[in-house]
């Protein structure tokens, strides 16, 4: 417990440090009502030029602050109805979880949940899914021509020394926290330790993973299924070797996460914060998710990015992304492995 402590009270001192830094637009003077306050634990790159769209359509200045999810989270909790948030862009559903467990959150309004499927959004309905993206295999096909597609596949001997992963990363945080709720404890920690006498290679971050397999340093690597749409958009299909195995139907591997939002019960705009979260399940959002991230939008009607298998296709576990804001635990399980460093 004194491990989960204190990287929340550093999540919390480096949100602050962040938060200080990296807002954007508004000013105190400005009218709450007209005005929109998000706390993002999504990339100023990434959904910029979205919050620029809506800012545009509805007149709202909006200011955006940046921390990872984590530290989002930990900001909020700490802030509790004195934050100063209408909304949370969260990363992953882990995130948006915790907040809501805190009891921060009010009721997404019902048209908005009710334009997602139910098993993307909390269950309770204190937050809404508004893109989704599956765990995969990023392999490299020269060295792993047949590469696994289950978690347990990835424990054979042939793989030993060949597979690289992000431990610090959020979305592999929350694919060991499905684990969890799948296998329950041990049986999580029996794979985590199977998979750490596999000598895998650490690395910063999803990026670096996916680099590394596609030049060849690791063979396997376990990342988010968009990230290799992404260097392919970057450099070309010609000019890219790796290539993502999906994993297999009800496999633990194959989690489909979501990025998602909150509006916070203490929001100074809630009549905002709602219209954004409605925003972000409309057409033009769910078309720049697919179209520029590379990620599964999950409103009916809005097609996949080219290339990838339709998100009714993948099967994936039967875990209620509710069930993943314990991520206290998981990281204490992390560090006992040996997997992440305290």
């Amino acid at each position: 417990m004194r491990f989960a402590l204190s990287r929340l009270t550093a999540a919390v001192c480096a949100a602050a440090t962040v938060l200080s830094l990296t807002s954007c637009g508004g000013s105190d003077s400005v009218d709450a009502s007209e005005s929109l306050v998000v706390y993002s634990g999504r990339s100023e790159e990434l959904v910029g030029p979205l919050l620029e769209k809506f800012k545009a359509e509805t007149g709202l200045n909006v200011e955006a602050r940046y921390a990872s999810s984590g530290e989002m989270a930990a900001q909020l909790i700490t802030e509790g109805d004195k934050s100063p948030a209408d909304v949370f862009l969260s990363q992953d559903a882990g995130a948006l979880g915790a907040v809501a467990k805190a009891g921060l959150f009010a009721q997404i309004d019902t048209a908005t949940l009710e334009a997602v499927p139910a098993n993307y959004s909390a269950a309770d309905g204190s937050w809404v899914g508004v893109s989704g993206r599956a765990r995969v295999v990023v392999f490299n096909p020269r060295l792993a021509p047949n590469p696994p597609d289950t978690v347990d596949g990835v424990l054979a001997p042939e793989w030993k020394d060949k597979i690289g992963f992000a431990p610090s990363n959020a979305s592999w945080q929350s694919f060991v926290t499905g684990l969890r709720v799948v296998r329950g404890d041990a049986g999580a920690e029996q794979w985590l330790r199977a998979f750490k006498a596999q000598n895998p290679k650490a690395y910063e971050n999803n990026v670096a993973v996916r680099d590394a397999v596609d030049k060849g340093e690791v063979a396997l690597g376990l990342v988010n299924h968009y990230y290799l749409y992404e260097l392919i958009d970057a450099k070309g299909g010609d000019a890219v070797t790796a290539q993502n195995k999906f994993m297999a139907p009800g496999d633990p591997g194959g989690l489909v996460n979501v990025a998602g939002v909150g509006v916070l019960k203490s929001a100074p705009n809630p009549a905002g914060a709602q219209r954004f979260a409605a925003y972000l399940v409309g057409k033009t959002a769910q078309e720049y998710f697919a179209g520029e991230t590379k990620e599964y939008p999950l409103v009916a009607g809005v097609a996949t990015a080219e290339g990838m298998p339709p998100l009714a296709d993948l099967q994936p576990p039967a875990v209620d992304l509710s069930q993943l804001d314990d991520l206290e635990a998981t990281q204490e399980m992390l560090v006992a492995t040996g997997l992440l460093t305290n």
